[in-house]
């Protein structure tokens, strides 16, 4: 018996995807031209599928951040930030993200996904109950594990359910309830008002993941929280810089000064190199610019609301309302890859979205609007799905 055994079956899936021209998984572009277009082989591609929310990676104030980091900094930090890994860049940024929104402490990570594992496993202890939703993405799942709480899942997207498991728990242990504000694979967005009112109520402090909501959502681009008028009462928030922020690195906020003290005792924080400067000094440009220019955000909806209105009228089964993501659901997994081979072939770049990697075994077409896609870039989408009929 072999260690690899376990992974034949995504092997074969692997090799079965490639049986309609290519394998979604790992593809490489050659060139990045655009935020909105690519190349690969002698061909420029739509990319409809890359999280570039706020289409920030090529902007210029964006570019030139990270370019005079790299000359003040060097190009790497070379330590943690309990070591020789904090500069004034991260503090700064730290303070930027404080002071945006309304927190009393923030942390920064070195990826968004070590910052879910970090926080949350830091959090919530031995003797300690985590509730998070069935739909919570994999780093949270992940922290689950490594934290010793005890875990009960709740139904997705449902206050009522939440409300009966958390009135099943014993006294004693403190209560960490764990959302998303907007689902990554759905696109849908948690009724995080309700949430927030039966955690509280139920002594429960609140965790909210936004990595796909902040920059996208409320009049500030603070996410869900702030679109729903909770963000004063979220005690705890988190975000990637690798989706709107155009970098790559994760922060926590919290209203709670005490959060400071995660530092101390987060592995995922005290045990790996911190953020690279050029990373850090793009994701405070961005910051900067997600603050400044309200116009991004509109433009992000102008466009996703013109690709849903399309996509329905062709009479694609959406999961979701418009929003940042639209899926596209499929019948099965075999028909899902040969439309991602056809789109892709039609010089679309979509998302693969298949079990498991999906809520309720769907198999999906994945798609994320960025403000920097144009109407007619929207436009030539459509046409490729509906070639798809």
């Amino acid at each position: 018996m072999s260690l690899f055994d376990k992974f034949e079956r995504l092997r074969e899936r692997n090799e079965y995807a490639k049986t309609f021209g290519r394998s979604p998984i790992g593809m490489p572009f050659e060139e990045m031209l655009s935020p909105t277009r690519a190349r690969v082989g002698n061909r420029e591609i739509i990319l409809i599928g890359t999280n570039n929310y706020l289409g920030l990676t090529f902007d210029h104030s964006v570019l030139r951040a990270m370019t005079d980091a790299v000359e003040r900094y060097g190009s790497g930090t070379t330590g943690s930030r309990q070591a020789n890994g904090t500069y004034t860049a991260h503090t700064d940024l730290e303070d930027q993200l404080k002071a945006h929104f309304g927190a009393a402490s923030a942390i920064v990570f070195t990826t968004g996904y070590q910052t879910n594992l970090g926080t949350i496993s830091t959090l919530a202890g031995q003797g300690d109950h985590l509730l998070i939703d069935s739909d919570s993405h994999a780093c949270i799942y992940d922290a689950c594990r490594l934290s010793d709480a005890a875990t009960h899942r709740f139904k997705h997207n449902d206050p009522e359910n939440l409300q009966r498991r958390l009135q099943r728990l014993p006294d004693t242990g403190a209560r960490l309830v764990v959302v998303e504000g907007m689902y990554s694979m759905f696109g849908d967005v948690a009724p995080l008002a309700e949430f927030v009112d039966v955690a509280h109520a139920n002594g429960a402090m609140i965790f909210v993941d936004e990595a796909h909501s902040v920059g996208c959502y409320g009049p500030m681009g603070r996410g869900i929280a702030e679109e729903q008028g909770v963000l004063e009462q979220v005690d705890f928030l988190s975000g990637t810089f690798s989706k709107s922020f155009a970098s790559v690195g994760g922060f926590c906020i919290s209203k709670h000064a005490e959060f400071e003290s995660v530092r101390l005792a987060s592995r995922a924080y005290l045990f790996t190199a911190s953020g690279t400067p050029a990373n850090i000094a793009a994701a405070g440009a961005a910051l900067t610019e997600m603050r400044l220019r309200p116009e991004l955000r509109q433009q992000l909806w102008d466009r996703s609301r013109q690709l849903h209105a399309g996509l329905a009228k062709l009479g694609f089964d959406l999961v979701a309302p418009a929003g940042p993501v639209i899926a596209v659901r499929r019948p099965d997994e075999v028909t899902a890859i040969r439309e991602w081979n056809h789109l892709f072939a039609d010089n679309v770049y979509v998302n693969l979205a298949v079990p498991p990697a999906t809520p309720g075994g769907t198999s999906l077409l994945r798609l994320s609007v960025s403000a920097a896609h144009s109407s007619e870039e929207i436009d030539a989408v459509l046409a490729a799905f509906e070639r798809l009929l």
